[in-house]
């Protein structure tokens, strides 16, 4: 059942007695400490709960661990208010809490290419028995299918029945770098129930949301359905994107294949509706927290299912996303003047400038980034390589420590015999290659994010090449 909000509203009594349910977002990493921001930022109580004390401090004090547009000026805003605090105290969470949203994370298991539900487990198993009344627990966490009936026999393991304690999923859709817009005005939210209740509760947990549509003129979609379909709308929607990127890669390889321009073929495709101009350009490919890991969870799945044929395809779209990351290797050594051999070419005595850290702008993000994983491959291959990114340094160093780290974007390619750009930062974007000319050991540069202006920099006198398109010198 889909329905537009605002629209009458589900009545329903919050079970502590407050004007509306008192939420806590158990887990406050990018996407916890998001939604618990943003909803104490539409006037809900909120409590954060995580098990790592420096992170708790940190919130606390007013600074949030990540690079998020936005969110530090909220925090702070909504700190003040009173509205928002954060805890490590399961028994604090327990008591204060009418619905507990699950957002800890679930990543790849180090054995094979499941999810690991070992910190969704943790945070029921240790919530549940504390409880003393009625409350939701509701799941924003992306898990495979059939994760919220487990959940649902933990809590009846763990919580007396006379409580009747609900279990919910409600998937998050963030996208890092415009977190803060999507949680306060969400293209549509799903809520996976099994009664009145829970949707009652759900519905009035969002009524922020809901409210601030209604002063902007703008519906919600809400769809109402069952657990299973609600776990699988992220998933199926993460596996949708990663193979909408990794088509326009494979059509990038038989472009540079065929003489072809990527980019111009992208923009002609997209112009039909029933494919649409996004997620199209053609680059080094997906990276992050979600979609590496959540198509592989989701073939992991599929084959416990019986049905990993049907999935099949997600690995060859796997396989395009981690090829590109080698293109980047391979343009290298023919710019450079290498072979490239069996063992792949030898780049010692070159000095290669990788501008970009993150798996994507406006982020401090470096979870499976392309750009690191080029970063590796390129020191591996015996280059000298410097990375400079403007949010993501300190995480980069933690994750590749044997490159060297520049301040600026001046610093980072005085000296270079190639420029790679493989986050689109719009410093990098906006760069003039005029005013690098006299920095650079040689005026090469890879494009792959297919972000800069090509005929600037090459008017410039700069050799170019970009993702599945032509050589220009």
């Amino acid at each position: 059942m889909t329905i537009a909000y605002p629209s009458t509203p589900p009545v329903v009594a919050a079970p502590s007695g407050a004007p509306r349910p008192r939420l806590t977002f158990l887990g406050t990493g990018y996407l916890g400490a998001t939604y618990a921001i943003c909803f104490a930022e539409l006037g809900y109580e909120v409590l954060g709960f995580d098990v790592d004390e420096a992170k708790i401090s940190k919130l606390s004090g007013g600074d949030v661990p990540i690079h998020e547009p936005g969110l530090d000026e909220l925090l702070r805003k909504n700190l003040s208010a009173g509205r928002l605090r954060f805890t490590t105290s399961w028994e604090e969470v327990a008591e204060f809490g009418d619905v507990h949203f699950i957002c800890v994370g679930t990543p790849q298991r180090p054995d094979g290419m499941a999810a690991d539900l070992s910190h969704v487990e943790s945070a029921v198993t240790n919530l549940a028995p504390l409880l003393k009344r009625k409350a939701l627990i509701a799941g924003k966490s992306t898990v495979p299918v059939g994760t919220a009936e487990w959940i649902e026999q933990l809590v009846r393991r763990h919580t007396p029945a006379e409580l009747g304690v609900e279990v919910a999923w409600s998937p998050e859709f963030l996208q890092e770098g415009v977190a803060v817009e999507d949680v306060l005005r969400p293209n549509r939210i799903i809520f996976g129930v099994k009664s009145d209740w829970a949707t009652g509760m759900l519905y009035a947990a969002h009524k922020g949301v809901f409210d601030l549509a209604l002063t902007e003129d703008r519906e919600v979609p809400v769809v109402v359905t069952d657990f299973a379909t609600a776990e699988l709308v992220k998933v199926a929607a993460n596996a949708f994107l990663a193979t909408k990127i990794s088509f326009i890669n494979a059509m990038a390889e038989v472009c540079e294949a065929a003489g072809a321009d990527v980019t111009q073929l992208a923009r002609s495709i997209g112009y039909d509706a029933r494919i649409g101009n996004k997620f199209l350009r053609a680059g080094v490919g997906f990276g992050g927290g979600c979609l590496p890991k959540d198509i592989r969870a989701f073939q992991a799945r599929a084959q416990e299912l019986g049905v990993g044929e049907a999935l099949r395809f997600l690995h060859e779209v796997d396989l395009i996303n981690q090829r590109r990351r080698q293109k980047i290797v391979q343009l290298s050594a023919e710019l450079l003047g290498r072979g490239y051999g069996p063992a792949g070419p030898d780049l010692a005595g070159t000095r290669i400038t990788v501008l970009g850290a993150t798996f994507k702008p406006n982020s401090d993000d470096v979870r499976d980034s392309p750009a690191l994983s080029v970063v590796r491959k390129l020191a591996r291959s015996g280059a000298e390589v410097t990375v400079y990114d403007p949010e993501g340094m300190d995480n980069a160093r933690n994750d590749v420590a044997d490159v060297t780290y520049s301040k600026t974007l001046t610093d980072a390619v005085t000296g270079a015999d190639l420029i790679c750009v493989l986050t689109e930062w719009e410093e990098f974007r906006n760069a003039d290659p005029n005013s690098l000319n006299e920095l650079v050991a040689a005026r090469r540069v890879i494009d792959g994010r297919n972000c800069l202006d090509q005929s600037v920099w090459v008017a410039a006198g700069w050799e170019y090449r970009g993702m599945g398109k032509p050589a220009v010198a």
